[in-house]
């Protein structure tokens, strides 16, 4: 599915006060300041890094395992191995060891329902026995299902994750980070199923062979309207929580243009002297989207057309081609920066290009910058094509060739029979000069001997 693309990264920068990470850009903007164990807060479109803190930390992430769960499960049904609408037998052996007050949507031992259904209990109202009836599913066995988590996991490139079920009960061996729930939801959010069902603020499941209908409503308060903290902006993703994790969040929010996604782990949940019970989780990732929808906005830095530099040529009667960007690069800046104050560096793949070269030939690459922070990078392209001359090619290809071993070898060999002809010859001209000296015309001695004239 890769194509060339250019990829947009914030690098983070540590800041002296907090123990807070925040890259440059950010920096350019007031502390948002977020009180949780983790957050993380990144541009959908670009990458961008807007707001950091101890995002590789490992940590427990309660029922936000569940994403991964339902990623898995997606996926599975987008290989044909699963189908939404398949049925599926709740066994007694899925439902094991499932403690009595986690989050559950009553499903009973042989209940039968959809893989779509187990999906919006798993999401909804996070299901811990629909993970574990998923999970038996489709790999045979909660254990051989976890072992397939922690295999995704490394394949996304997480590398602060351990899971030990597909639920989220605490295990000491159970962690992850705000960075890998960032690589684990930008990997579920390819499935357009996902975010349909997470961000589903209530959901009837339809009668069962063993239960009538029932409605589930979603944990997530930001996504519910009526709520004290419903955001318009907010959908999905994940809850999660339990007396070890603290309270953790996962959410998606769009504003005009602007696509970020949000993580938010270990913050309270506290009763304010009216009695007014507080879940931070909500709080933070409330604020943290209205601070970046505030003082952020996206600037267009580079157009496909524009004139990005010139590559010497050589091998042409042209000496140069112009360059031009391989696409157009638009960044998440914070509001009021000017493009001036932006950097942008050059590199070639070789100094000069060698002609022939082809319209759209990668020629090299340009990265920007501000204060120092590499933004993005961009391949550079021939603007135009550059024709090669016929002579400085041949003249190219014998200096090459005469700087190869096999021409020193030949060029040494032919030296040594000159030098040996030479000798040979200078040898030769002495013995004849040596041995030919009185001879006269037909190499008889002596001079010229008339004939006798017989008397």
């Amino acid at each position: 599915m890769k194509t060339k693309r250019f990829l947009s990264v914030f690098f983070l920068a540590l800041l002296l006060v907090g123990q807070l990470a925040v890259p440059a850009q950010a920096a350019r903007v007031s502390d948002p300041s977020v009180e949780a164990k983790a957050a993380l807060l990144v541009d959908r479109k670009t990458g961008a890094v807007l707001y950091a803190m101890n995002e590789h930390d490992e940590l427990y992430p309660a029922s936000l395992t569940k994403i991964m769960t339902c990623l898995l499960v997606l996926e599975a049904v987008d290989e044909g191995r699963l189908k939404m609408s398949q049925e599926v037998t709740a066994t007694p052996t899925a439902l094991e060891g499932l403690a009595e007050d986690g989050s559950t949507a009553g499903i009973e031992a042989g209940e039968v329902l959809t893989v779509e259904e187990l999906l919006y209990c798993l999401m909804v109202v996070s299901a811990n026995e629909a993970g574990a009836i998923l999970a038996e599913r489709l790999s045979g066995s909660v254990e051989s299902f976890v072992d397939r988590m922690n295999a995704k996991a490394e394949e996304l490139g997480c590398e602060e994750t351990h899971f030990m079920n597909p639920h989220g009960y605490h295990d000491s061996q159970h962690y992850t980070s705000a960075w890998d729930l960032y690589l684990i939801t930008r990997a579920a959010l390819e499935y357009p199923m996902f975010m349909t069902i997470c961000d589903a603020s209530s959901h009837t499941v339809p009668a069962t062979n063993m239960s009538e209908e029932r409605v589930l409503n979603n944990t997530n308060f930001l996504i519910r309207s009526g709520r004290e903290y419903y955001n318009a902006d907010v959908h999905g993703v994940k809850t999660g929580s339990h007396s070890m994790a603290g309270n953790c969040l996962v959410t998606t929010a769009q504003h005009a243009s602007m696509d970020l996604l949000c993580v938010i782990l270990g913050a309270e949940r506290t009763q304010d002297e009216k009695g007014t019970w507080w879940t931070y989780s909500f709080v933070y990732t409330d604020k943290l989207y209205n601070w970046a929808f505030d003082n952020f906005s996206y600037q267009t830095v580079l157009k496909e057309d524009d004139v990005a530099g010139e590559a010497p040529v050589s091998l042409s009667s042209t000496d140069h081609v112009t360059l031009r960007p391989a696409t157009a690069v638009e960044l998440l800046l914070p509001k009021g920066t000017e493009l001036e104050e932006l950097e942008k560096t050059v590199t070639l793949k070789s100094d000069p290009a060698e002609a022939p070269i082809a319209e759209g030939d990668v020629l090299g690459s340009m990265t920007v910058s501000l204060d120092g922070e590499e933004l993005a990078e961009v391949d550079l392209l021939a603007y135009t094509s550059v024709e090669a001359s016929r002579l400085r090619i041949l003249w190219r290809d014998v200096k090459n060739f005469l700087s190869t071993t096999t021409a020193k070898v030949i060029l040494g060999v032919l030296l040594a029979l000159a030098v040996v002809f030479g000798v040979w010859r200078l040898l030769f001209s002495r013995r004849r000069s040596r041995y030919g000296r009185g001879r006269g015309a037909g190499g008889r001695r002596g001079g010229y001997r008339g004939s006798r004239k017989r008397r």
